[in-house]
């Protein structure tokens, strides 16, 4: 009697089947039983190979070589690890007995694609059935196996999957050859990758940092006020009644835009008498729902700074590894219907356990129960959300335990009531002009006490006033404060818009098509964001995820090229039509493949035959260095029309403005500049030199300065900036340091020298000559930690053996009361350049607390 072999997604289903149907012996990687072979992949084992024929194995990529659009697609192993699981099942594939084979890869268009490229690796042609579960009982895996689906079924999914894959491969293989031949055309290989999703994923960091780069702050000033009341004090901040949402996202009810204006509100208000009258209403707010991939990296990395890579990582291992968690690359926040007995049992496994408490509570209040929210099998796709397994919990390293304690305490607090609240809202009137203070009372915590909240912690009460009660104005200030640009894109949010980009599309249809789906999948979008991290299209400082020169310089040519649909979503947004209208059988693959090979052509063909004129850019405010002739920006150097004299655009990873080279040619130094990046991709700054024979250097201004000699340099033409703190004589700008007239004399009397820029922040000449004269600069709020990488504000201080150090300032005061205007004493640490190998001295840090209303800088 023959068997058949069933092949699931992963060795946990496999584990998962066979201990359903029961009656199976482990042989390594496959188990077997009288009825059946079962084994599994380890995801992807295959992946689409470049034939032979297109692929020149010497020499650079040329137009000659596109576009590729081979007649058939070729398979080839993803990895060793994969090799060996695909020699494993084409060995099962190929034995005599095994008369018919069983899809058992998750249900959805990925699993079948990952099961087709099985079968058209082995060129079998034995017979194929479907097992379609979208719940992983017991129960339901026995069912499933009673209404096994018939292989004609399957066809359209298996189109759709299949067109997918090779619709990506063709335009991320094209493109990427025609930019990177388009770049190389001068010499060299300037890899330039492009896809369908890396590259719009790159257009939503760009736009950001466009607007970033064309931001103008505006000043708007606010009035704040303390008011007394006969229970205690309490802060209110002034606001517009009338005021109504502009498309100017800037204004806001509590900004004023002259200091004027806000300065007649404070005198108008100052010293009076204010009568009070306030709302309050409950509300409450339900837990967050379950995670799925997305939504637990944007959680890791708000909370601890986790990459998505070592998120999915980290949850990799502990579904894997240590077996605590169910299977992590899902976009479902949601359980199957039928997980409800499952789920009780998981709370139980928790006894013993930091969790067994709040497990307990569930159990018995009896919380668990039928629950659109939570057990809804429409918003299951191919798995369900993570949540903790039936594996007690074990020890973990430190990160694994972070990372397993937000799953368990999200799967916990899912199941608690919403937390309970008093909001008020209070408004003070004084004549016509109205202040507003908010202030909310936790009464019942429910799911918050999964997070350690109590009512009691959390209260932070308003002082209690009487209907109509007057209060005094007991103070009135004015603070000062510009508009800020918008936030650099964290992975955190990055990922939002990536599952979001459906929003951007504007065609109704193409938008409907994307709802569910965004740019890539959970399983993909920590790989894209990497990918242009590793292609130097994206730069990560701290948090923040910056678009690069490479980028721009990408765009560009793309919007030169007419090149734009690859930028935009709506790509995505448009295959996705398609392919959903072929698995529901109302496309042909083959309509769907010429027109992607349609679109591939005419992308080549814009590409090779763009241009990109030299007019399309700057010139520079400078003659050549060299033969004085005239400095032309292009898209990649600023090149002499008359020498042989250029200069790349973009040095380290940072690029040069053409007024910035106009600086350097003539003085033949600039800087310190900020924003250069090492080979290693670490972040640094220094000045720049043009040397004698016009090769750029860097200078971090580490020697004893000196003339180009080598002697003492001359500071005859300048003015000095003040007495040097350690021996009085006078202090200079040389390079990128301000130095000691004595230091680098034939004497050696004085070593006294500070940078130009500290940490980051540019030492302005002005600042150092309050530091000179004073002691002290003003506060600083530009210093980037080496540490940690965070910004951090300090005053700069001189001390007589020519130190100079940091001087940190109490944060502002959280409250506008009397008592809450008291500062800190300051806090000094050494501001020196951090010397090679070692770490620059911490921040200091004011004292924690929770503001009410955001102090400004006070004007009055």
């Amino acid at each position: 009697m023959g068997k058949h072999l069933i092949i699931a997604e992963k060795p946990s289903v496999a584990g998962d089947i066979a201990r359903a149907l029961g009656g199976f012996t482990r042989h390594g990687n496959y188990y077997e039983s009288d009825q059946y072979v079962l084994s599994y992949a380890v995801g992807h084992l295959l992946e689409l190979a470049v034939p032979e024929e297109f692929d020149p194995k010497r020499g650079r990529w040329t137009f000659r070589h596109l576009p590729v659009i081979p007649p058939r697609f070729e398979l080839a192993p993803i990895d060793s690890k994969g090799a060996s699981q695909l020699n494993v099942l084409l060995k099962l594939i190929k034995r005599k007995d095994v008369t018919g084979l069983i899809n058992a890869c998750d249900a959805g268009r990925e699993g079948e694609l990952i099961f087709r490229y099985i079968v058209q690796h082995a060129k079998t042609r034995k017979p194929i059935e479907r097992l379609w579960l979208q719940s992983m009982t017991p129960a339901a895996i026995r069912e499933g196996f009673e209404r096994l689906r018939a292989d004609r079924e399957m066809l359209a999914l298996a189109d759709a999957a299949k067109c997918r894959s090779e619709a990506d491969w063709l335009v991320g293989i094209n493109g990427t050859r025609a930019m990177t031949a388009f770049n190389s055309k001068e010499g060299g290989f300037y890899l330039t990758t492009v896809g369908r999703v890396q590259t719009p994923t790159l257009a939503i960091l760009l736009e950001r940092e466009e607007r970033i780069r064309n931001f103008k702050s505006r000043d708007y000033w606010e009035v704040h006020a303390c008011f007394g009341a006969k229970a205690g004090e309490y802060a209110g901040r002034w606001f517009d009644p009338a005021f109504r949402k502009a498309d100017d996202p800037e204004k806001k009810a509590e900004r004023l835009w002259s200091a004027q204006e806000a300065a007649l509100v404070a005198a108008a208000c100052r010293d009076r008498t204010g009568v009070v009258s306030e709302e309050t209403r409950p509300t409450t707010q339900l837990s967050p729902l379950l995670f799925d991939l997305t939504s637990l990296q944007r959680e890791a990395n708000s909370r601890f700074g986790f990459s998505a890579k070592t998120t999915l990582s980290l949850a990799q291992a502990l579904y894997e590894r240590h077996k605590v968690l169910t299977y992590p690359r899902t976009d479902a926040r949601a359980l199957p219907e039928d997980y409800v007995a499952t789920v009780k049992k998981t709370l139980g496994v928790q006894r013993g356990s930091p969790y067994s408490a709040l497990a307990a509570n569930i159990l018995k209040q009896d919380w668990v129960r039928p629950n659109k929210r939570i057990f809804n099998n429409a918003k299951v796709s191919d798995h369900f959300a993570i949540i903790p397994t039936l594996q007690p919990p074990k020890p973990l390293n430190e990160a694994e335990s972070r990372l397993y304690d937000l799953v368990v305490r999200r799967f916990l607090a899912v199941f608690y009531p919403a937390a309970e609240f008093l909001q008020t809202t209070r408004i003070t009137r004084i004549d016509e002009h109205q202040f507003k203070t908010e202030g909310r009372l936790l009464r019942q915590p429910g799911w918050l006490a999964v997070y350690g909240k109590s009512a009691q912690e959390e209260n932070q009460s308003l002082a209690p006033v009487a209907p109509n009660e007057k209060v005094a104005a007991l103070e009135m200030n004015v603070f000062a404060d510009q508009t800020k640009p918008p936030a650099r894109y964290s992975e955190a949010t990055l990922l939002s818009a990536m599952e979001g980009a459906g929003k951007l599309v504007e065609d109704d249809e193409l938008r409907a098509a994307m709802e569910a789906k965004g740019l890539g999948t959970p399983a993909t979008r920590a790989a894209i964001i990497e990918g242009l991290i590793q292609e130097e299209y994206v730069h990560r400082n701290g948090k923040e995820l910056v678009a690069t020169p490479k980028a721009f310089s990408l765009f560009f040519a793309l919007r030169q090229f007419g090149v734009t649909e690859i930028t935009s979503p709506e790509l995505t947004g448009d295959w996705e039509h398609k392919l959903k209208l072929m698995e529901a059988g109302r496309l042909d693959r083959q309509e769907f493949m010429e027109h992607i090979e349609s679109v591939t052509r005419d992308l080549v063909e814009r590409i090779k035959n763009g241009d990109i004129p030299d007019a399309a850019f700057a010139t520079v405010p400078a003659p050549c260095p060299k033969c004085g002739g005239t400095i032309q920006e292009n898209y990649r150097k600023f090149q002499c029309q008359k020498c042989d004299f250029s200069l790349w655009r973009v040095l380290s990873g940072r690029e040069w403005a053409p007024e910035e080279v106009g600086e350097l040619v003539t003085q033949r130094f600039f800087g310190p500049l900020t924003g250069f990046r090492s080979r290693v991709g670490k972040p640094f700054s220094a000045g720049v030199r043009l040397s004698q024979d016009f090769r750029i250097e860097f200078d971090f201004g580490r020697g004893a300065p000196s003339g180009d000699g080598g002697e003492a340099p001359d500071f005859s033409s300048q003015e000095p900036l003040g007495a040097c703190p350690k021996c009085g004589a006078r202090v200079f700008e040389h390079g990128s340091a301000y130095v000691c007239e004595k230091t680098g004399s034939a004497e050696r009397g004085c070593d006294f020298r500070s940078g130009r820029l500290i940490l980051q922040q540019p030492i302005e000449r002005e600042q150092m000559r309050k530091l000179l004269a004073t002691g002290r600069t003003d506060l600083l709020a530009g210093f980037i930690s080496r540490r940690n990488g965070r910004r951090f504000k300090a005053f700069l201080v001189a001390r007589s053996d020519g130190k100079v150090n940091f001087e940190f300032a109490a944060k502002t005061p959280t409250s506008t009361t009397r008592r809450g205007l008291a500062r800190d004493a300051h806090k000094t640490e050494s501001a020196a350049p951090a010397k090679p190998g070692k770490r620059p001295s911490p921040a200091g840090r004011g004292p924690r607390t929770k503001p009410s209303v955001k102090p400004r800088r006070k004007v009055a």
